[in-house]
């Protein structure tokens, strides 16, 4: 979904895909009896190590990840909601990142967050060969790759899902696609997770994409499971 501009950010997802995809239980199922073997880039093995030193100066602090995190918004919100626990942002792009402090509010910072320029794939695979055990995991309007033939582009059809899994914690996913979240909520009933779907009402707004959404009139979704 092209995301340019405040008017293509509040759009509606569009899909030629009609139901959840065909292929899912397979595609879920062949990722969850396999491997994913890619190497890990130099760069996210950096990241990962500066966030592995940062955790572990936090002690025994509970800790909470924020996937997908754009410019942090959400980081920011969740560290304030959670004063006891340690933080950590993901997200790929440095531009981004870079517009954090225009997301959150200087007046009421907090040391119990952290914003890790990394991609999840290399991340994710990381942290869970390290021991990570985060009690939270929030996955936040990640792009939805709408067309039917992306399926494997998205979160519950990808080679990283059995990573997530075995991360562990309270996974929640939210979209503004209801599919996307259905999908997701299938891809964990075939994992064996008992996963809930359902539309919600954000208090707060945590990103400003739901703070787009949400104002444009457009039904929330999220998935939440305990693994």
């Amino acid at each position: 979904m092209k995301k340019s501009s405040n008017q293509a950010q509040s759009r509606a997802v569009t899909s030629n895909q009609q139901g959840i995809h065909s292929s899912l239980e397979a595609t879920v199922r062949k990722h969850l009896s396999s491997t994913f073997r890619k190497p890990c880039a130099a760069h996210n093995i950096a990241a990962f190590e500066k966030a592995d030193a940062w955790l572990k100066d936090k002690g025994n602090a509970p800790l909470i990840l924020d996937s997908y995190c754009g410019v942090g918004e959400s980081t920011w919100h969740l560290a304030q909601r959670y004063p006891d626990c340690a933080v950590i942002g993901i997200d790929k792009s440095a531009a981004r990142l870079a517009k954090h402090h225009a997301h959150s509010d200087a007046a009421q910072t907090c040391a119990n967050y952290l914003l890790v320029q990394a991609d999840v794939d290399d991340f994710w695979r990381l942290a869970e060969s390290a021991g990570w055990q985060p009690l939270k995991h929030f996955l936040l309007y990640p792009n939805p790759w709408p067309k039917s033939s992306q399926l494997k582009l998205r979160i519950h059809g990808s080679p990283l899902l059995p990573t997530l899994l075995k991360l562990g914690g309270d996974i929640e996913v939210r979209s503004n696609w209801p599919l996307y979240i259905e999908e997701f909520a299938q891809a964990l009933r075939i994992a064996g997770l008992a996963a809930e779907a359902a539309t919600f009402s954000p208090e707060p707004v945590l990103t400003p994409f739901e703070r787009k959404y949400h104002a444009a009139g457009q039904t929330l979704w999220r998935c939440q499971v305990q693994t």
